[in-house]
């Protein structure tokens, strides 16, 4: 455990990358190197220690991120592994929250991938100190030169290359430092543990001296001691490198780029050293900020002296211990037995068990000190983005936004004694998984599950099945729509209750107003005390945004617009918050469906790379998709087109694409936004949902 004193040996750092890039294999072999695992897990057996659920043994892919703690060099890092797969991006969102530092892994074949661009995005917004890792450096087409080229065109980003690969596809053999000037060879007979240095073949000198040039001119840009020396021609010590290099990353101006193989175990230990020595401790963040009571900013440092805080990242369902919720402790200490506070849910909470985690280990342990990150079972209130302080404080650190979902199946009890189990374990999934949410469809009675895509979809079902051992029957992918307004509306809702014990009143005038797409819905009062009083205002804005859960046109959610309260009358005896309150949803409906709505629906931005070969048969069957080809070029041999297309369209796009091209072409696809529905396919929608 990372004491007061050793907060700068502390590292909380997650691993991030494009699905297939090697996130999981690298952090395999880290935990190799650091004697946490004394055997090697690998993805393709199914025996990666950080894939622990079944789903993603089967599959090779990260579905559910994991955490674990290892040792190296007197530091302790904290690492978790995320998923790469677009479907799961909540994931890899709610960990940077949380994380100081980023180690983004790059395929030296494929370089900067769309799913790569996204998690990067990610970090910025963040402002997340990286290092990048270069990674399957011995696969066929791998060019190292190419990738941290990608990395400054596609990214923004300032790479410096840090080692240079010996070599490439079958003929890479090992690094060279550009710091110290030494070639490190991989002992393969030891799996990698035993490292030897030589001096730098003489073929590879030229080459060696210009990188390290242009490391040491990009650091003079930052660091006025390398400048001097640099410009004198003197020489620059591994130590000035080092430290003027930790500068440059932790303020976000380079990122420095390694380069390996996790699976031929070549690598990873000066990855492990780059960690260390570049990323941050929780020392070399800004104190975290929050608000407390009154609206005010408040700072919390990272030392066990301050007044415990922390943010709530992850839930998850434990077969043993129920609900573990992952915890990064960000001032104080928790400890067990500890009364602590969650000021969201305004409830006290106990901790009656903390954990420190190894994928799927646990090892109990009596607190968690400021900077470090753990997990506690048994909390009863809090979920994902809340913030536990200590009792009798107030702090709220910031929370976190996430996605709507895209994507709903219907689902439904195969039985009746599974009908009891198959609600509550729904209801454990959508605590755990922020981007999954389950609805009842009023008219049908239909329970909805609704996701970020037919993967996110699948696995819960298949969790459902196994973990939960809930039998159910699953429909086929709907899409989640949305309604819109294209103008503004106007309408009254008056509510009188006569005779029925006490008598009721309200009365309100609503506007609604179209928005920019994706401003979400908004409310405003222009109306003055004497009209409707201020107390009854909370009211009809509730009822209005409820109002507006189901639009007019066949019940989707109405987005994008903005609720103005411009007029009302009450009665000093009988004016109710409730006759308010239904005054408004009446009053919402009314103008919901003079302002001629419209179906919006999911456009998901798509990227295919395929053989030339193939290209115009790729393109023909995205336009037949109603798809918008937004261009195509052509990268490393092979053809790659983006483009933006419905949802609706593309269920089952990968057997499509697959059959059209011999299975030689990949494709990927994430959420862009909502866009309307052409006329002509928003009437067949509507009819087919109403029946009509």
């Amino acid at each position: 455990m990372a004491g007061q004193g050793s907060l700068s040996n502390l590292r909380n750092i997650g691993i991030m990358a494009h699905i297939d890039a090697g996130k999981t294999t690298t952090t395999e072999r880290i935990l190799y190197y650091t004697g946490r695992s004394h055997k090697i897990g690998e993805v393709h057996d199914g025996t990666a220690v950080m894939d622990w659920m079944e789903q993603e043994q089967e599959r090779g892919i990260t579905i559910t991120s994991a955490a674990t703690t290892c040792f190296w060099k007197d530091h302790q890092i904290n690492i978790i592994d995320t998923p790469g797969h677009v479907d799961f991006t909540v994931e890899v969102e709610r960990c940077l929250r949380v994380l100081d530092g980023v180690i983004a892994v790059f395929c030296a074949v494929g370089g900067v991938e769309p799913q790569s661009e996204t998690v990067w995005r990610q970090a910025d917004r963040y402002q997340i100190p990286r290092i990048a890792f270069v990674n399957k450096m011995d696969r066929i087409g791998a060019d190292f030169d190419k990738c941290v080229e990608e990395i400054a065109e596609r990214l923004g980003a300032r790479p410096v290359a840090v080692t240079l690969p010996v070599g490439s596809e079958d003929t890479f053999s090992g690094i060279i430092d550009l710091i110290t000037m030494r070639m490190l060879r991989f002992d393969e007979a030891t799996q990698g543990l035993r490292i030897t240095e030589e001096a730098i073949p003489d073929d590879l000198q030229s080459k060696s001296s210009a990188a390290r040039m242009t490391l040491l001119e990009k650091l003079a840009d930052f660091d006025e001691g390398v400048m001097e020396k640099y410009l004198e021609d003197q020489e620059v010590t591994p130590e000035e490198i080092y430290r003027a290099l930790r500068k440059a990353t932790l303020s976000l101006d380079l990122v420095p780029v390694l380069c390996g193989s996790a699976f031929k175990n070549k690598g990873v230990q000066p990855l492990l050293d780059a960690v260390i020595r570049y990323l941050p401790s929780p020392l070399d963040i800004p104190p975290v900020e929050g608000e407390d009571k009154g609206g005010n900013i408040v700072t919390r440092k990272a030392s066990r002296s301050e007044k415990f805080c922390g943010l709530v990242f992850k839930l998850q369902t434990d077969a043993y211990v129920g609900n573990l919720a992952f915890i990064r402790v960000y001032s104080g200490e928790l400890k067990l037995g500890d009364k602590v506070f969650n000021p969201l849910k305004r409830k006290k909470e106990k901790i009656s068990k903390l954990l420190k985690l190894h994928a799927n280990k646990r090892e109990e342990v009596g607190s968690i000190g400021a900077g470090d990150i753990g997990a506690v079972v048994g909390l009863k209130f809090t979920t994902t983005g809340d913030t536990l302080c200590a009792s009798g404080d107030w702090i709220v650190l910031e929370t976190m936004d996430f996605p709507e979902p895209v994507i709903g199946v219907a689902i439904e009890p195969r039985s009746k004694a599974d009908e009891g189990k198959l609600a509550e374990s729904l209801e454990r999934i959508v605590r755990e998984d922020p981007s999954f949410r389950v609805s009842v469809n009023e008219d049908t009675g239909q329970t909805i599950i609704s996701g970020m895509g037919e993967l996110h979809l699948e696995i819960v079902v298949d969790r459902l099945i196994r973990e939960f051992k809930v039998s159910a029957n699953v429909g086929q992918p709907q899409v989640a729509y949305k309604e819109a307004l294209t103008r503004t509306a106007r309408a009254e809702g008056r509510f009188e209750q006569h005779g029925t014990g006490r008598d009721q009143y309200g009365h309100v005038v609503l506007e609604l107003v179209p928005g920019e797409r994706g401003s979400g819905v908004q409310f405003e009062s222009r109306v003055d005390g004497e009209q409707v009083p201020a107390e009854f205002i909370e009211a009809i804005e509730r009822g209005a945004r409820d109002s507006l859960d189901a639009g007019p046109l066949i019940g989707y959610p109405l987005v994008d617009v903005k609720v103005v309260l411009v007029g009302g009358s009450y009665d000093e005896e009988t004016s109710t918050e409730m006759a308010f309150g239904v005054a408004s949803t009446m009053a919402c409906r009314k103008a919901a469906q003079e302002g001629e709505p419209v179906l919006l629906e999911p456009i998901m931005a798509i990227e295919v790379i395929t053989p030339e070969e193939y290209l115009g048969e790729v393109i023909n069957d995205l336009n037949r998709k109603r798809a918008q080809i937004a261009g195509v070029e052509a990268e490393r041999g092979r053809q790659v087109v983006k483009a933006m297309a419905p949802l609706a369209e593309m269920f089952g796009y990968s057997t499509s694409l697959r059959s059209a091209t011999q299975g030689r072409a990949t494709f990927t696809m994430q959420f862009a936004e909502f866009a309307e529905v052409p006329p002509r396919q928003a009437e067949a929608i509507i009819h087919k949902i109403r029946g009509v």
